[in-house]
C-alpha cells in the first residue's frame, strides 16, 4: 500500500525536470511546466511568469538577478494533494539554494507518503532536517576538493496549502505576507505570517544569548549591522555547516569564517519556525519573497500594490517597485539602474524573488483540484 501511495503522490507532485537529486550539478528549469498557463518573460536581468494557474487559484512569479551568479532559487509544485511553494535565498554562493530546490520538496513528498499523505508541521520539519542532513553529507564528501561549500548556505521559506490549511515554515529572513480583506470596507490588511531569524532583530539576539550564555561574542555589532559571531546575519539556515560542525570550521576554509575559539555546540540551526494558519474566506492572497524585496518595500506597501492592480504581473510589479525604490535611495533613475550589469548591481540591491498566490475560496472549499498539476522553478542563472 505504501508503494502504491508513493506512486500516486509522485504522479501528482512530480517536479518537472528535476536535477540529479543529491549533487550540486543540477540545472534549474525556467518555467518548467507550461500546464500552469501563462508565458515566461525576460527583461534585462528580470525573469517573470506574469500569470499562471495552480490548484487553488492564480499565481504570479518574478526574479531579478543582482549577484554575478543568481543565489536565489524558487519553486511552485501543485497537484491534487495541495500546493508547495519555496523561496530559497542563498548566501556565499548558489550551491545550497540549488540543493534545497532540488531536494526539499522530494523529501516532503517521501515523508508525507510515509503517513498516508497526511501533512503536519512535523512532516515539513522533518523534510527540512533531512535536507540539512543531505547537504551536510555532501559538504563532507566534497571537503577535500571543494571545502568552501562548507561556507555556503540558504535561507528557506516554504508554504504548503493542504486541506484548507496553510503551513508556513521558515529559516532566515525571507518573508510571507497575507493580504486579508477587512470586512466589506474594500480595504486589505497586511499580516506577516513568517517568523524571521536575523540578528538585527532584538528577540533573535536575546534567543542567541540565552542559547550561548557563556559566549559574550555570540552577536557582534559590525558597521552598524548585528551579526552572529560577527560573521553572518541569519541565525537559521540550510547549510553554513562551518557554523554547525566543528570539523568544518578549520583550514582550508577562508580565514574570515574560522572561529578563534573551539565550537562546542552548533551556533546556527536548521530547525524551522512553523506556523499553521486555517484559511479564511477573507484571506485574499499571499506574497512570498526573499529579503531583497522587503529591504525596499513595507508589508503594507506590497499588499497595497497587489490589491490595487490586476492579478497578472503582480510579482513583476512588486520587483519593479522595489528596484525603483532602490534607485531612488541612490539618487538615480530607474532607467539607469537597469543598465547596470550583474555583480555591480549587487551594490544597489540584492537578488529578489517574489511569488504571489491568489486564493480562490470556491476552489478551496470544494477541496477538489480541477487544474492540471503545476511544477515550475525559477532559472539558475540569467
Amino acid at each position: 500500500m505504501l508503494q502504491a501511495l508513493m506512486n500516486l503522490l509522485s504522479l501528482c507532485w512530480r517536479p518537472f525536470g528535476r536535477g540529479n537529486g543529491e549533487g550540486l550539478n543540477s540545472v534549474g528549469i525556467v518555467g518548467a511546466n507550461f500546464r500552469g498557463g501563462g508565458r515566461d518573460g525576460k527583461d534585462s536581468l528580470l525573469w517573470f511568469r506574469d500569470f499562471g494557474k495552480y490548484a487553488w487559484g492564480d499565481f504570479s512569479m518574478a526574479v531579478v538577478q543582482a549577484n554575478q551568479v543568481l543565489e536565489d532559487q524558487s519553486q511552485i509544485e501543485s497537484g491534487p494533494f495541495g500546493t508547495f511553494v519555496g523561496v530559497y535565498d542563498g548566501h556565499g554562493g548558489p550551491e545550497a539554494a540549488r540543493y534545497v530546490c532540488d531536494n526539499l520538496f522530494r523529501h516532503f513528498q517521501a515523508i508525507s507518503a510515509e503517513s498516508d499523505g497526511v501533512v503536519t508541521a512535523e512532516t515539513i520539519r522533518n523534510a527540512f532536517l533531512r535536507t540539512e542532513e543531505g547537504f551536510t553529507a555532501l559538504v563532507s564528501e566534497l571537503w577535500s576538493t571543494r571545502p568552501n561549500v562548507a561556507t555556503v548556505g540558504s535561507c528557506c521559506l516554504v508554504g504548503v496549502i493542504c486541506q484548507r490549511t496553510l503551513f508556513v515554515a521558515n529559516l532566515g529572513d525571507s518573508r510571507v505576507v497575507l493580504g486579508k480583506r477587512v470586512g466589506n470596507t474594500g480595504e486589505v490588511a497586511a499580516i506577516q505570517l513568517s517568523t524571521e531569524h536575523n540578528a538585527n532583530l532584538e528577540e533573535v539576539r536575546h534567543e542567541l544569548k540565552d542559547l550561548h550564555p557563556h559566549d559574550p561574542q555570540i552577536v557582534v555589532l559590525k558597521h552598524g549591522v548585528w551579526r552572529v559571531k560577527g560573521i553572518i546575519q541569519v541565525s537559521k539556515s540550510i547549510g553554513d555547516v562551518y557554523m554547525k560542525h566543528a570539523q568544518f570550521n578549520r583550514e582550508p576554509i577562508n580565514a574570515k569564517f574560522r572561529l578563534p575559539e573551539p565550537m562546542h555546540m552548533p551556533i546556527l540551526s536548521a530547525n524551522p519556525t512553523i506556523l499553521s494558519h486555517p484559511l479564511h474566506p477573507n484571506d485574499s492572497f499571499l506574497i512570498f519573497a526573499s529579503d531583497g524585496l522587503w529591504e525596499h518595500l513595507s508589508n503594507e506597501k506590497a499588499v497595497e500594490i497587489v490589491h490595487k492592480h490586476p492579478h497578472a504581473g503582480s510579482a513583476k510589479r512588486l520587483v519593479k517597485t522595489a528596484l525603483q525604490e532602490a534607485a531612488r535611495k541612490r539618487e538615480m533613475r530607474y532607467s539607469d539602474l537597469r543598465k547596470i550589469d550583474k555583480k555591480v548591481r549587487r551594490h544597489f540591491h540584492d537578488d529578489i524573488t517574489v511569488i504571489v498566490l491568489f486564493l480562490n475560496h470556491d476552489l478551496i472549499s470544494r477541496g477538489t483540484v480541477e487544474e492540471p498539476p503545476v511544477s515550475i522553478r525559477s532559472a539558475v542563472d540569467h
